[in-house]
């Protein structure tokens, strides 16, 4: 592949590991609430404003977090697989596995921000130490999940371009760090399910 194809699929990954955690930042903001979408920052000194009215009535998604959990899970299961693959000298079984967990990984983001956009939320109600372990698991998964997104990207780009030196480098750091995030997501879900309405 040119150089020159390598640098646009690296601008393009720098982008898209910028855009895409703040477009989720600013999602989380978003409330589709009967027939409009309100952005509301959830303080109390913000006015909520009503960005669009006579929308589709939207009734809240409370079905999706059982559903994106178990997204992580198989996406949890599948890197395994995938290492597996590639330890056994399965080139092609490790590359659908990888595509299948990017693609899991995208519906587990649609669902996310569907769930988040049409349902209020939910509030941990644990006490003293599990109240601790869960903050530090939810807040370390949100962390990495920003953060592996260019690793995936990155790790992906380097393989479909034949750089597979420079792809097992990068792709040593990316498992353990994707397989963290998809594990601690379904942590996350049981600890917090619980508390759901």
């Amino acid at each position: 592949m040119s150089s020159e194809k390598v640098k646009l699929y690296n601008r393009l990954t720098l982008i898209v590991s910028f855009i895409v955690p703040t477009l989720v930042a600013l999602l989380l903001f978003l409330k589709w609430n009967a027939d409009k979408l309100i952005f509301d920052l959830r303080s109390p000194n913000f006015e909520p404003i009503i960005l669009l009215e006579n929308l589709p009535f939207a009734e809240p998604l409370k079905f999706l977090p059982p559903i994106y959990a178990t997204t992580n899970g198989i996406t949890a299961v599948l890197l395994i697989f995938a290492v597996i693959a590639i330890k056994n000298g399965n080139r092609k079984l490790h590359e659908r596995l990888i595509k299948i967990c990017i693609a899991l990984s995208l519906l587990f983001l649609v669902l996310y921000i569907a769930y988040h956009i049409t349902t209020d939320p939910t509030s941990f109600g644990g006490e003293g130490l599990i109240k601790y372990f869960y903050y530090f698991i939810l807040i370390s998964h949100i962390l990495l999940s920003i953060t592996v997104i260019p690793f995936v990207l990155f790790s992906y780009i380097r393989a479909i371009t034949g750089d597979f030196v420079r792809h097992k480098k990068i792709a040593k750091i990316t498992f353990p760090i994707w397989l963290y995030v998809a594990v601690t997501g379904v942590i996350v879900y049981l600890m917090i399910a619980p508390y759901y309405i």
